[in-house]
């Protein structure tokens, strides 16, 4: 099935709902991506974020709702469907393929997802070293994963994802660990990115001056309900965000600083 809808718009969750028996994870969430957008996304531990997230890129079936992505329904198709397609996550725990080198985590991502359909070895390896020195990892692509510190881990999940060419990247809580100069690193990198392959991003965070100070729009999940949508300066001013999540106290820190 295809939707037809506006040429900006890359990405269309429409009343996607997954209930586990009586808990409704998600509940008839709806929102747009545009391309070349980065989106946040924000609540409390057990919002409904990464379950949302799972559903969109196929880990997880729906209970409910529909999913376009440039407009083709991808609602029911399976995770390594939706990646060749263009659509691709990240996840909050570090899977680097162990016992192999940065470079071989990166060539797996470049020879799958919408590579696939033109890589072989050669270019797919050609594919790996410019992504690498895009993310800072050209001079560690012979290092074991096992050798290296989290904030390379967390590249090279990066990297092995934008080695498949998508069009739009789900990062779920990519800074997740990483000490105040890394996160400010992280932000810069992710900023690059999407600048340099007009990439989509929906970026899945709990530290809020790292999703503030990126996103160009952010939406607030709470019991699996979105809340609020708008500007950073709108969410830090929605009473019912600052009572569910970020605190009188937080919010007006961040609107002073802005």
């Amino acid at each position: 099935m295809v939707c037809l809808m506006d040429k900006k718009i890359i990405l269309d969750i429409q009343s996607i709902s997954k209930h586990f028996g009586a808990l409704k994870a998600v509940d008839q969430v709806s929102f747009q991506a545009e391309k070349g957008e980065i989106v946040g996304l924000i609540g409390p531990n057990g919002a409904g974020k990464t379950t949302l997230t799972n559903i969109v890129t196929g880990d997880l079936k729906k209970t409910g709702g529909k999913v376009f992505f440039k407009g083709i329904d991808i609602s029911n198709l399976l995770p390594f469907q939706v990646a060749r397609l263009g659509l691709t996550r990240t996840y909050q725990i570090v899977k680097p393929l162990e016992g192999m080198t940065v470079e071989e985590n990166v060539l797996v991502g470049s020879l799958y997802g919408r590579a696939n359909r033109k890589n072989n070895l050669y270019q797919g390896r050609k594919k790996a070293r410019e992504i690498m020195k895009l993310v800072g990892l050209d001079k560690k692509r012979d290092s074991l994963v096992s050798d290296i510190t989290l904030p390379d881990l967390k590249r090279i999940e990066f990297a092995r994802v934008l080695a498949m060419e998508p069009e739009v990247v789900f990062l779920d809580e990519v800074m997740a660990g990483l000490n105040p100069s890394e996160v400010e690193e992280a932000s810069e990198l992710i900023k690059k990115i999407r600048k340099e392959k007009n990439l989509t991003i929906i970026y899945i965070e709990h530290i809020m001056k790292a999703v503030m100070g990126i996103s160009d729009r952010i939406i607030v999940l709470h019991h699996g309900k979105k809340i609020c949508e708008g500007s950073p300066k709108e969410v830090c001013e929605n009473p019912a965000v600052i009572e569910a999540y970020l605190g009188k106290r937080f919010a007006k820190e961040v609107i002073n600083n802005q």
